[in-house]
């Protein structure tokens, strides 16, 4: 299974969960704090992290930022605050899933598996090229011909679901709930504007497209030029 890294302050949940996971057959370090879940991270290269947003020293969001300048691990962030700006901003921010509470080991193990089924299993190269793309989701850098794409975390997140499916169609409602992890309804320009921004640093419009191609109805696919 996983190494994780669990950052959460309270004591008696941090107990639980890592007692879950374990038994799970997950390898579960812990911190009760921001600043020391940051160096286990750094120091000790987990493969996911669970984050909880009510620490003590620093605001998980703060933390989540933080990390994200030095790391590209994958986060679940583990919290109970239910906002949805709240959780589009963290989203937004870097993280990979968010898991509101109350939750059991079970839900908490299954999130776990579905995001590093997305970002790569520990050991294996989840690096995605099509054409002169190249999308590695292990560093989250991209590159195309070559050349670093400038993305921001949600661009990048897109590129990386539509090239990991390369040749399919894919709807906007699965880029909703998948990338963005919002139930569908009435936010489909978000999609728009992301694929908008995407293509211009693809270096590319609607009009005339390389990689980036929409079929009208049905959703947009990507694919190698020619």
């Amino acid at each position: 299974m996983a190494q994780v890294l669990l950052v959460e302050d309270d004591a008696a949940i941090r107990g639980a969960l890592v007692r879950g996971l374990s038994e799970r057959g997950h390898a579960v370090d812990s911190a009760p704090t921001a600043m020391a879940g940051l160096e286990q991270a750094v120091g000790n290269q987990p493969d996911i992290v669970v984050l909880d947003l009510g620490l003590p020293d620093l605001d998980g969001t703060v933390m989540l930022r933080m990390l994200r300048g030095a790391s590209a691990v994958p986060v679940i962030v583990a919290t109970a605050r239910d906002d949805e700006a709240e959780i589009v901003a963290v989203l937004d921010a870097g993280a990979d899933d968010y898991l509101v509470k109350p939750f059991g080991s079970a839900q908490l193990d299954a999130r776990i598996r579905a995001v590093l089924r997305r970002t790569g299993e520990p050991g294996t190269d989840p690096t995605v090229t099509v054409g002169g793309l190249v999308v590695d989701p292990r560093s989250r850098i991209a590159r195309l011909d070559g050349r670093e794409l400038e993305l921001s975390p949600r661009e990048f997140d897109l590129l990386h679901y539509l090239a990991a499916r390369a040749g399919e169609v894919v709807g906007k409602r699965e880029l909703l709930t998948q990338v963005w992890q919002l139930p569908y309804g009435g936010a489909d320009k978000t999609v728009d504007v992301h694929l908008s921004w995407l293509r211009r640093k693809l270096g590319e419009t609607a009009q005339e497209p390389r990689y980036l191609h929409s079929v009208r109805g049905v959703g947009v696919r990507l694919g190698a030029p020619g």
